[in-house]
């Protein structure tokens, strides 16, 4: 597992969460910490490195 920081899509407060670095690819959605809206999270890792990561607003 690695911390990732990043700004929440809806409110723009930086929160983290943990990644699991055992998954290649991941998509799945988490809801924020500070405003509790619904964000859809996508990672690509390599070599247990985070080569992309992406928080959608999914209220659009």
């Amino acid at each position: 597992m690695i911390e990732h920081f990043f700004q929440c899509p809806y409110c723009w407060e930086q929160i983290s969460m943990l990644i699991d670095v055992s998954q290649n690819h991941q998509s799945y959605i988490e809801d924020c910490e500070t405003c509790c809206k619904p964000i859809k999270i996508i990672v690509q890792l390599e070599h247990q490195e985070i080569i992309s990561f992406q928080a959608e607003n999914i209220e659009q």
